[in-house]
């Protein structure tokens, strides 16, 4: 059964916020109590946070859909609805959160990082909220906003000070055991460790993680056995340590070949160049693997390696390999630049910033892209014509109407706002007028009378009344 994954697709998506509510105050006495319809609540987030108690992503393999809760809608008596509830999944630290096409959007290294991966639609403001002197009663209410909707990939690189590498069988899970508090499955074949790891050294005053890294064998950095698939690991470290097996019973290997094979495959995977190098000549206990330790240790040194004789099983020249690299490591902490506190820089808007774009495209349809158009787009109750009503008057105060006529946009043209598989299109016609001397009843709008099937089934009943009325007036009896 698998127990470590380290790389998942997850689909996440966030909670909608809820609709406004439109409502009049009714009580005794007081025939216009005013509009009193509460906001929706904001939806939730998905949050993805470092937990050091996580060790790999196995849950998101198993169920890689998540959701957060939706904002409840507005009551009447000015009740605002609650927001849904974010949910925060937890992952282990050195997670990578990567969009399908391959691009970091975050790096989370450290207890406690976080990132918002699907934002909480807002909620839609009730009627009460919409009141002004000019629409004193709002005969509508705005719609929560959809939350967003993402596929992430998440992939594990593991964080450790100290990285062992080497062949299959080298001794890497043996030398991490004796060196550390790890139990790693430890066995005489090919591929015993499937997954990579993680161990804490203590030597002296100072405390390192190590880890080992399976599956390097020649065309590991082209995906051949398990190479590729764990050699993001060794990214993060900040020392390399080969671990190199002096006593192996297959006669086409010695030890300076396979320390040629694994570089290479490190050059190949790149950016490790500048990582400080160990070799370890393992299974010295082993009377062959001692003599072949002595011979092959001099064309090392002069390589420029430091080289240390060891014996996992033997539990032979241990103590000096975690002091030296010991040393490694807090050579490397200090090298490493001191993190400064982070500068909040605010830039203000240009002036001529208007937030929004008017391109006319080849088939002569003009469309508006911008936050705030979309955004007030999501929020209209369509069917409700006082509310679209509202949204031409916003529309007209953000510019929009401006910008389509300087475009070249005629009365009559298709006029399409959102992208183009999710835009609401319509014939635009120009209307410079706004303000509540447009409106009439409650949830009518006199510009859109001749367009909206709810206002025009509303005048034929007016006028089905009215004839009726004048019969009636006309009547004279006998």
């Amino acid at each position: 059964m698998t127990t470590f994954v380290d790389r998942v697709e997850l689909h996440v998506a966030a909670g909608s916020g809820g609709h406004g509510c439109a409502s009049v105050h009714r009580e005794k006495f007081k025939p216009l109590g005013g509009p009193d319809g509460g906001n929706g609540g904001r939806g939730g987030d998905v949050i993805l946070t470092v937990d050091q108690s996580i060790t790999t992503l196995l849950d998101y393999h198993h169920s890689p859909h998540r959701k957060a809760t939706n904002g409840k809608p507005g009551e009447g008596g000015n009740r605002s609805g609650k927001d849904g509830q974010d949910l925060v999944l937890p992952v282990p630290d050195g997670t990578v959160v990567l969009d399908k096409a391959g691009n970091v959007l975050a790096d989370l290294v450290g207890h406690g990082t976080s990132y918002v991966a699907a934002q909480g639609g807002r909620g839609g403001l009730g009627n009460a909220a919409l009141a002004s002197a000019r629409r004193k009663a709002p005969g509508f209410a705005l719609l929560g906003e959809p939350g967003d909707l993402r596929d992430v990939v998440l992939e594990l690189k593991t964080v450790a000070d100290v990285a062992l590498v080497g062949y299959p069988s080298a001794g890497k899970s043996s030398l991490i055991s004796v060196l550390s508090a790890a139990k790693p499955k430890i066995a005489d074949y090919p591929f015993t460790t499937l997954v990579p790891n993680l161990g804490v050294v203590t030597a002296g005053s100072t405390v390192y993680t190590i880890a080992d890294v399976p599956g390097l064998i020649p065309g590991a950095s082209q995906g051949k056995g398990l190479g590729l698939e764990f050699l993001r690991h060794v990214e993060r470290c900040s020392v390399l340590v080969h671990v190199l097996d002096t006593a192996t019973l297959e006669s086409e290997r010695d030890p300076v070949s396979d320390l040629d094979i694994i570089e290479e495959e490190l050059r190949q995977y790149g950016g490790l160049d500048n990582r400080p190098r160990m070799v370890v000549l393992n299974k010295i206990d082993v009377p062959d693997g001692k003599d072949l330790a002595e011979m092959v240790r001099p064309d090392l040194e002069a390589r420029g390696y430091r080289v240390f004789e060891v014996s996992a099983v033997a539990h032979m020249g241990l103590k000096e390999l975690s002091f030296a690299l010991a040393e490694l490591v807090a050579q490397s902490r200090a090298a490493k630049p001191k993190e400064e506190a982070t500068r909040i820089v605010i830039r203000p808007k240009a002036v001529d910033d208007t937030g929004f774009t008017v391109t006319q495209e080849a088939d002569g349809l003009f469309r508006v892209r911008g936050e705030k158009p979309e955004r007030w787009v999501r929020q209209t109750d369509f069917n409700n014509d006082e509310a679209v009503g509202y949204l031409a008057d916003r529309l007209n105060r953000l510019g929009v109407e401006a910008e389509l006529m300087k475009a070249g946009a005629r009365g009559g043209d298709g006029v399409a706002i959102g992208p183009e598989d999710n835009a609401v299109v319509f014939d635009w016609e120009p209307s410079m007028t706004a303000g509540a001397e447009m409106l009439g009843r409650r949830g009518e709008d006199h510009r859109l009378e001749g367009e909206r099937p709810a206002a025009q089934r509303r005048k034929d009943r007016q006028a089905e009344r009215d004839e009726a009325q004048q019969e009636f007036d006309d009547f004279e009896p006998f």
